[in-house]
């Protein structure tokens, strides 16, 4: 019995490296987890494709007119799965005959592989809680990064060859740059989540630039300079998304019935209307960056050389129907209704000062060093909607087709001249109204006579009263004074002169001003005290002169007979002897009464 349960619960036997093979003995010996990340990316990639997959076959399936089989449905969703990583496609059933490009990602779309590579590279690094102290260490950084992207594109390396069988089929050049692009910055961001967002990798690659300029980055206050940047440029990054998303709604409101015809116009059946819907849905934020280059100025473009500006807005080429499309304004110079879009660059400049002039207060950063974040946070805003504008454009066709949406440099370029025009004046105006306050601001503006006081002065001036004691109640006892120091001018310490600190305290602050109210802080001389002046109407606390109570060899006198009173004598050790012997004595004698008693009882009759 001993026997069986001694080999039921031995372990099973791993096989030998002997028999493995050298290199994938020393793949697992180095990279632990790689196959859990290989699997990781490989299963983001699937989730993605059969998502896309779910949708195409239930049109499929709903269609009055199928006229494709459900691999046609599959082709498409494909297709539409590298479209969402920025991939061209190439339209091959026109009526021309011509292949035609289609470069428009729907943004919305772009979440998708964007969001399951991130996950899917946090569980792959899969680190463990701090509490655990058993649990296994978390998979290597550049481990789990590279199996994520290795099993993604391999899965997206399968799918494309797939879709290129198709109505609709990629270009092999766009699929090399983009696919791998997207999967290498999402799998990143995953795994420095899943690290903690540290910031030596960050720092890593900036030791790669050149030395005037990683001077520049590498400055005073780094993180927290570049940190503040980020996030004022994240913020008006999203003003201009939201202001143009608010432009887009008011304008469809405005043609509202052309965008009806347009959406009835196009298909008949609920199956059709509801794909139009999803791809108008997908293309709401392309769209609002549209309309946010719009606002800046250079607008976008619907073909070659139809420019839709602010100010004017050319006659744009015959296009089909569709429902945002009816958004754009008519043909024709601006007038004052297209001009309020330029409100939406000055909110988005405020808000980036903001973020900046809030850090700046707390910092207590200079003038200099506000405007320089308040430059950095403009040029981060302007990379960003640069970036959005590349990506929601692209060509739909050839010839006057083969532009559509804003160009990405026009843009970017007025994003950052309205953000460093905005943010600049007013960060260095929210500084001063954060770090002075109201009072000072107005009297900077000539609202109020009283000079604003200098920030360093206002400073020392908190400083010495954090380090003043406060005066006490006039029921509490008096604080000492400290010592005068003699001078060559009259100087007031806590109310007291110099020269008549032994005096009499009614012959005291008679020199003081009746009413100290505007008193401006004055920098002291070397050697001198700063003068303390009494709070109006309250008289300070007067040191009474030191009286015998507080002599040093009263104290010790009184100590002295403290402790005599304290201590037993040697009479009084003699006394207590005594009395504890007469008691002995006392006891005994009772005793032995007690016996005699009880002799008498027991020899009675």
């Amino acid at each position: 019995m001993a026997v069986v349960i001694r080999m039921t619960a031995r372990r099973p036997s791993l096989p030998s490296r002997r028999h493995s093979p050298p290199l994938l003995s020393r793949v697992r010996d180095r990279s632990p987890g790689l196959g859990a990340s290989l699997a990781a990316g490989a299963l983001a990639a699937g989730l993605g494709l059969g998502s896309f997959a779910v949708l195409a076959i239930a049109l499929w399936v709903s269609s009055p007119y199928p006229d494709s089989g459900p691999g046609g449905a599959l082709h498409v969703a494909a297709a539409l799965w590298l479209l969402a990583h920025g991939v061209e496609l190439v339209r091959t059933d026109t009526l021309s005959g011509v292949p035609a490009p289609v470069g428009v990602t729907p943004l919305l779309l772009l979440l998708v592989p964007a969001l399951l590579l991130q996950r899917a590279a946090r569980y792959a690094v899969d680190a463990p809680d701090g509490d655990d102290p058993d649990a296994p260490p978390p998979v290597r950084a550049r481990t789990a990064w590279a199996g994520v992207v290795a099993g993604y594109l391999g899965v997206g390396g399968c799918a494309t060859l797939y879709a290129s069988g198709g109505a609709l089929r990629p270009q092999w050049a766009w699929v090399a740059v983009a696919a791998p692009l997207l999967a290498a910055c999402a799998a990143g961001a995953g795994v420095w989540t899943a690290y903690g967002r540290p910031r030596e990798p960050l720092l890593r690659l900036v030791s790669l630039l050149p030395g005037a300029v990683r001077r520049r980055l590498l400055g005073r206050d780094t993180r927290v300079r570049w940190g503040t940047a980020l996030r004022a440029s994240l913020a008006g990054t999203a003003v201009f998304l939201g202001g143009g998303t608010l432009l887009l709604a008011v304008s469809l409101v405005g043609h509202g019935d052309t965008a009806r015809a347009s959406f009835l116009q196009l298909t008949e059946g609920w199956t059709g209307r509801f794909a139009v819907l999803f791809l108008c849905v997908s293309l709401i934020p392309n769209a609002a960056v549209w309309s946010a280059s719009y606002a800046v100025g250079p607008g976008f473009v619907l073909g070659a050389g139809h420019h839709v500006t602010a100010l004017a807005s050319d006659p744009a080429p015959l296009l089909p129907p569709f429902p945002l499309l009816a958004a754009v304004p008519q043909h024709g110079p601006g007038t004052w209704v297209h001009w309020v879009a330029g409100a939406v660059p000055v909110v988005a400049g405020v808000t980036v000062a903001w973020f900046v002039a809030a850090r700046a207060a707390e910092r207590r950063w200079s003038a200099k060093r506000t405007a320089g974040v308040a430059a950095l946070a403009a040029l981060l805003g302007a990379l960003l909607l640069a970036a959005l504008a590349e990506l929601a454009g692209g060509p739909l066709g050839v010839a006057a087709l083969a532009s559509f949406g804003p160009v990405w440099w026009q843009t970017g370029a007025a994003t950052g001249g309205w953000l460093l025009a905005v943010s600049l004046p007013a960060a260095l105006t929210l500084r001063a109204w954060r770090r002075e306050g109201a009072d000072s601001l107005a009297a900077w503006l000539g609202f109020a006579g009283r000079k604003p006081r200098d920030g360093r002065a206002a400073e020392q001036e908190r400083t010495q009263g954090s380090q003043t004691p406060s005066a006490p109640s006039r029921t509490s006892a008096a604080a000492p004074v400290p010592a005068p120091v003699a001078t060559p001018a009259p100087v007031f310490v806590t109310g007291v002169l110099p020269d008549q600190a032994d005096g009499d305290a009614s012959e005291r602050y008679e020199a003081l001003p009746a009413e100290p109210h505007h008193v401006h802080p004055v920098h002291p001389l070397p050697g001198e005290v700063h003068p303390v002046h009494p709070l109006p109407g309250e008289m300070p606390p007067v040191d009474p002169p030191p009286g015998p109570w507080e002599d040093e060899e009263a104290r010790k006198a009184r100590w002295t007979a403290l402790r005599r009173l304290s201590e037993p004598t040697a009479e009084d050790e003699d006394d207590v002897v005594e009395d504890d012997a007469v008691e002995d004595d006392a006891v005994e004698d009772d005793a032995a009464e007690d016996d005699a008693a009880e002799d008498e009882d027991t020899d009675g009759p």
